[in-house]
């Protein structure tokens, strides 16, 4: 059994992690930043990386000290390395990198991404390769199949924005506060899907995604007047899952021997999302598996849990591997059109 300590602060999350190869989660510590961002409504990068630098040292302390363990008895170092805000992932690869040296450990660069995609397997030990994964987060859009730690086939990407970044987007046209995809959840529950909004690329044979248009529709929704923020609200909700919907039905076709439809990423904590997905992969005779609802958002549980798989594989980093503010998954992956691509 291994032992890895896992460091997250990609964004405005600051974690830190023991999991263990047999999915124990041994410890787990997390600094939020909501206050300090949400006079700007969005996370500030400069304010994000101070806050890392303050707060990720007695974190590591506390999470080791909560697991009863030393840094000499951890086996490895696991660290995100991209992709994100390159202030905050400089932070905690440094520190991931002055640990492993001053102990003489491995050290994992981890990619954020794959520490999504393989969340699901850290809370449901049997699901197996090749799945078919919906990552869906504030800055990332995918359908992947995953065939394998550091194996992964990107079928479809967003052409522009992000699904999460649409639904911040939105909360903040509407007031409702930051953070956003919680605040529009919580309003669209009170609300009626009525406002005609489009459903962009919904039905096109292009494989990807698109949310621009739609964040401008709801700018146009709200500046006409007509209806209330709660059913501009839910309307946004039900458009974004209509998309979703449509997107990963045509990537079924494509992932061929995929045992499970899996979510992961921060919007895979939307209960409207889960609840439509889950009907997806039942009509199509997939299990569906999701992750807890705090394994969603950016931990340090998750990135431990991809190093103690790259580990298992004898996947491990030098000391002097670089820190990427962009880092695709699969880098073979056809280049598609659209300017500022999360690719």
């Amino acid at each position: 059994m291994a032992l890895i300590l896992g460091l997250e602060s990609s964004c405005d999350e600051t974690a830190a992690a023991l999991v263990t190869s047999d999915r124990q989660v041994l410890a787990h510590r997390l600094a939020g930043q909501e206050a300090a961002h949400r006079p700007f409504g969005g996370v500030v990068p400069e304010i994000a990386a101070r806050a890392h630098v303050e707060v990720l040292a007695p974190l590591i302390e506390a999470a080791l000290a909560d697991a009863g363990v030393t840094l000499a008895e951890v086996d490895a170092i696991a660290a995100t390395a991209g992709p994100g805000l390159i202030g905050g992932v400089m932070v905690g690869l440094v520190t991931g990198k002055a640990l492993a040296h001053a102990a003489g450990k491995p050290l994992i660069a981890v990619n954020h991404l794959e520490g999504h995609a393989l969340s699901p397997r850290l809370s449901d030990p049997d699901l197996a390769f090749p799945y078919l994964l919906l990552l869906v987060s504030g800055g990332h859009c995918q359908l992947l199949l995953v065939e394998g730690v550091n194996r992964y086939r990107r079928l479809a990407t967003t052409i522009d924005d992000a699904a999460g970044e649409a639904f911040d987007k939105t909360a903040k046209v509407l007031g409702l506060g930051f953070p956003g995809g919680p605040a529009v959840e919580v309003a669209a529950r009170a609300g009626r899907a009525i406002v005609p909004l489009p459903r962009p690329l919904k039905g096109s044979p292009e494989p990807h995604f698109s949310f621009a248009g739609l964040k401008s529709a709801v700018v146009r929704a709200q500046a006409a007047g007509t209806w209330s923020v709660e059913d501009i609200a839910a309307s946004f909700q039900q458009a974004v899952v209509d998309c979703l919907l449509d997107r990963t039905v045509r990537a079924l076709g494509q992932a061929h021997g995929a045992t499970a439809l899996v979510v992961a990423g921060g919007v895979a904590a939307n209960g409207a999302v889960r609840t439509a997905l889950s009907d997806l992969a039942g009509a199509h005779g997939l299990r569906f598996v999701a992750p807890p609802l705090w394994l969603c958002t950016d931990n340090a549980a998750m990135i431990g849990w991809a190093g103690a798989e790259r580990f298992a594989a004898g996947l491990t980093d030098p000391l002097d591997v670089a820190a990427r503010p962009r880092w695709p998954l699969d880098p073979g992956a056809e280049a598609v059109r659209g300017a500022g691509v999360k690719a």
